[in-house]
């Protein structure tokens, strides 16, 4: 039997070539600092609207409200972003997002009723900096992935494949020292301190990351009589990725809400960033071993499979009953999101041109907000009314009505085929064909 794996490291440059790409390490650092707190924010709005309120019910509306306001936020921040700059964009950003959290952590330790906290959770969420989208649009320009159009296609660097991996690592790691931090700080400092640390440290870093001109992406601006460039959104592969993405966020939402219940169920509140953080590890750990290797199969197909594993990991959740079964299997849910957030986050560089790179970046991203913020409040009432249990229904909902959506409209994720006409007598199908099997300039080694 042959497997879809290979061994030639030649194929795909590894970390370290990436990390020596020049002027990398200049983004790549205070990018990190400025995303961590994003793993912090609807952990830490949870832990501290249901201890001043005592509802489960009422963090999760709020946190949702937050999650929603991102999601339609995000995508009308990376068109600005590709229009105008990331600094232009960032600055501001960052200091309403630290002024809106401050409000919001005051009506809450003020009592404030449910709907008022929803307010200040609007602009809380609709100000959440667009870092990721930010240094995936950095990483394409400086690997020169503006004329790619299909993975193997040789029209960007192999690095491109590279840098999509990394970055879901760096995604991953802020998922997991995030809620672990959150949650220490909330439970051992002060139910706000958790909140109050992610406005600080969006601040702080979303700064320095601005202050980083050099390797920004040039600007599209818009010229008055000039043809105005077409919205990621009316990409139709863009609008399955985006489907696939709210079932990822899904998952990360109720988990989030029904690991906080259970570990409360136990009587350990404190087990739940332990729980969270075994999850997240092994979506990072599956992440690491996707960048560093070759795939022989094309990116929708692995898309496909890696959905599939994904749904089915997340459908058996609801059975565990003891901590020691639901961290194994948070670890086998966390190993098998990796695998489909790197391959949706590649096939953007083949489906969206890179005057809206930043704004398709931001549609997933802000997919995985939407989803989150949905499964929070849908989690949040049911593990309100019969436990954990029901809450981990959630994620298993959400993946198998993405995964249906995925089998029915996959057609719609084939790459365009390249502009380039290198020979008009030959036909393209068979170039297609081969790109969606992986297969052109890499020669794998195939493992048994």
């Amino acid at each position: 039997m042959t497997s879809a794996v290979t061994t030639d490291t030649s194929a795909r440059p590894g970390y370290g070539q990436l990390l020596r790409t020049p002027g990398a390490l200049g983004f790549v650092l205070p990018g990190f600092a400025a995303r961590l707190p994003f793993g912090m924010l609807t952990i830490s709005i949870l832990l501290l609207v249901q201890h001043t309120t005592g509802s489960y019910g009422s963090a999760g509306i709020v946190a949702a409200v937050t999650g929603i306001s991102m999601a339609l936020s995000a995508p009308v921040m990376g068109k600005l972003t590709d229009r105008h700059g990331q600094s232009a964009v960032l600055v501001p950003v960052v200091l309403t997002h630290a002024a809106a959290v401050s409000a919001l952590v005051a009506f809450a330790l003020l009592g404030a009723p449910v709907w008022a906290l929803g307010l200040a959770a609007v602009p809380a969420g609709a100000s959440v900096p667009q870092v990721g989208p930010m240094v995936r649009a950095r990483w394409a320009a400086r690997l020169g992935g503006g004329t790619s159009q299909a993975e193997g296609s040789g029209g960007g660097s192999p690095l491109l494949a590279t840098a999509a991996a990394f970055e879901s690592v760096t995604d991953e790691f802020t998922f997991v020292v995030g809620p672990v931090l959150a949650t220490a700080l909330c439970t051992g400092v002060h139910p706000a301190a958790g909140l109050v640390t992610e406005a600080a440290l969006t601040l702080a870093g979303g700064l320095v990351f601005a202050a980083r001109r050099a390797t920004q992406p040039k600007a599209h601006a818009v010229v008055a009589g000039a043809e105005k460039h077409a919205s990621a959104l009316s990409s139709a592969g863009l609008r399955v990725l985006i489907v696939a993405f709210l079932g990822i966020g899904a998952v990360f939402g109720g988990m989030q809400v029904s690991l906080a219940a259970f570990s409360n169920e136990i009587g350990n509140p404190g087990a739940n960033g332990l729980l969270y953080g075994i999850f997240a590890a092994g979506n990072m750990t599956a992440g690491i071993a996707c960048g560093a290797i070759t795939w022989k199969i094309g990116p929708r197909r692995r898309l496909l499979l890696g959905y599939a594993g994904l749904t089915v990991a997340a459908s058996v959740l609801w059975t565990a009953h003891s901590m020691i079964l639901l961290g194994a299997l948070g670890l086998i849910v966390g190993l098998c999101i990796a695998p489909a957030l790197i391959t949706g986050y590649t096939m953007v560089e083949s489906l969206i041109p890179a005057s809206a790179r930043t704004e398709a970046f931001t549609w997933l991203t802000g997919a995985v907000a939407f989803g989150q913020a949905t499964a929070v409040t849908l989690a949040g009432r049911l593990t309100d009314a019969h436990g954990s249990t029901y809450g981990f229904l959630v994620p298993m909902a959400g993946t198998v009505l993405a995964l249906a959506t995925l089998l029915a409209l996959r057609a719609k994720l084939a790459p365009k085929a390249p502009s380039r006409i290198i020979n008009a007598s030959a036909p393209a199908a068979p170039a297609a064909r081969a790109n969606e099997r992986g297969v052109g300039h890499r020669v794998p080694v195939t493992v048994d």
